[in-house]
């Protein structure tokens, strides 16, 4: 969630769990203490009260452990871990309930003892008794969570855009579209229609809950890095809203003249035209020559309208973790682009029920997926489910990485057509 979302202190080696591993459930009144362990962690630089604020409020305390050490008024909270309840589009455009892992932290006082180790265990527990078949997180660490059966199954792309060199190229209708200024606060109901609108359509977004909304709207001058407060654009074609874009510039000046920065927030468009204009905006926006951008879906339509990709520096980030809690309920939400009907053998010692084989049988109308004793075609772990899940991750490649194992000469290939998504994973919601 904001700058915490699915992090933690990393722990290292794990011992055996001692009394001061055992997680409990959050009490309202312990919030306090709990997020001041969190805060530590992440360096001890608390955001402003309104950011507090809004945190507190958010957060799922029902849902949310922590572990103490020592008793009465000397107890202390060495660490942290939370789960939002979301739905999240999956491949078909099914909204499946997904545990939004984050505010995960351990003292540093405190690592090396199974402090993780033992939080990971009790919220995968919790998410399967709560009937959720998936767990989901961003990481500040990659290399944390696979051993707790979690695969990077989304990337999002990055770009440092010299716009007084790179021109654009927009579709036709783009001239039909109407941008105007307008106050962030003022339309974020209309900025937040076209978002729901947007969410079945891709894997991988989240299903926004009352109240995060607010998150977007969070402008704290400590976070602006010499920019300007959060500025938003509206676009409308005939009348209706079709798209928006919030942003900042930063100013700055050389001895050339201008060269301040547009530093994009987020950008939402119900149609091509619609994006194009936005897009068009931000490059023309005056006194600049640059727009940053990040977490953006890797196959925008802006890469394919510039006229020199290498000059808008593109990078690729990981960005979604997903975890599959319940094997075949997971597997047998979502639908499959071709026929597929092969039997995995799943290795996954974190969530023993998941361990064994289960025969998935499933196209684009749907899916099942049981548990049976027939001879496996293929050989993984939950962790390469979860890469692959959502469709942005293909089966074959981590075959060919040596992280799947074919047991069935043909199953792979088949695994991995139906597996794939027309349209690849994207989460722009954080949290």
């Amino acid at each position: 969630m904001g700058r915490f979302t699915g992090d933690e202190g990393g722990e290292g080696a794990t011992c055996a769990a001692t009394a001061a591993t055992e997680p409990r459930v959050l009490r309202r009144e312990e919030w306090d203490r709990w997020y001041g362990t969190l805060i530590r962690a992440f360096g001890g630089i608390p955001g402003p009260d309104e950011e507090l604020a809004l945190f507190r409020e958010l957060t799922q305390v029902d849902r949310s452990i922590g572990v103490w050490e020592g008793d009465g008024p000397s107890e202390e909270c060495v660490g942290t871990a939370g789960a939002f309840a979301f739905r999240m589009t999956v491949p078909g455009g099914a909204q499946v309930p997904a545990a939004g892992v984050t505010m995960v932290s351990v003292a540093a006082t405190h690592r090396r003892r199974g402090v993780l180790t033992s939080m990971m265990r009790r919220q995968l527990d919790d998410v399967r008794s709560w009937g959720e078949p998936l767990a989901v997180l961003t990481a500040s660490e990659p290399a944390i969570y696979g051993r707790f059966g979690y695969g990077a199954a989304t990337f999002e792309l990055g770009a440092e855009i010299d716009t007084s060199r790179v021109r654009l190229s927009v579709p036709p209708g783009t001239d039909d579209v109407r941008l105007r200024y307008a106050a962030p606060a003022d339309v974020v109901d209309a900025c937040e229609a076209v978002y729901a609108r947007l969410v079945p359509a891709r894997p991988g977004m989240l299903a926004r809950r009352p109240g995060w909304e607010r998150l977007g709207l969070l402008d704290p001058e400590s976070g602006r890095d010499g920019a300007s407060p959060l500025q938003c654009v509206v676009a409308r074609r005939d009348g209706e809203v079709t798209g928006f874009a919030r942003f900042r510039v930063r100013p700055a000046w050389g001895p050339e003249g201008p060269k301040g920065t547009v530093v994009l927030d987020t950008l939402a468009g119900l149609d091509p035209a619609t994006e194009a204009a936005l897009w068009r905006f931000l490059y023309d926006v005056d006194l600049t020559s640059t727009l940053a951008v990040r977490g953006r879906p890797v196959d925008e339509a802006w890469q394919y309208q510039v006229s020199d990709v290498r000059r808008c520096r593109p990078t690729l980030r990981d960005a979604l973790y997903v975890r599959l809690v319940d094997v075949g309920a997971a597997l047998a939400a979502r639908t499959y682009r071709a026929p597929v009907d092969v039997v995995f053998e799943v290795e996954d010692a974190f969530c023993p029920w998941n361990e064994g084989r289960w025969r998935l049988s499933g196209d684009v109308k749907g899916a099942s997926c049981e548990r049976t004793t027939d001879v496996a075609d293929l050989a993984l772990s939950v962790r390469e489910l979860g890469a692959a899940y959502l469709g942005g991750v293909s089966l074959g490649a981590l075959g060919a990485a040596g992280r799947v194992r074919e047991v069935r000469a043909g199953a792979l290939a088949e695994a991995s057509a139906g597996f794939g998504s027309d349209v690849p994973p994207w989460l722009p919601h954080g949290f």
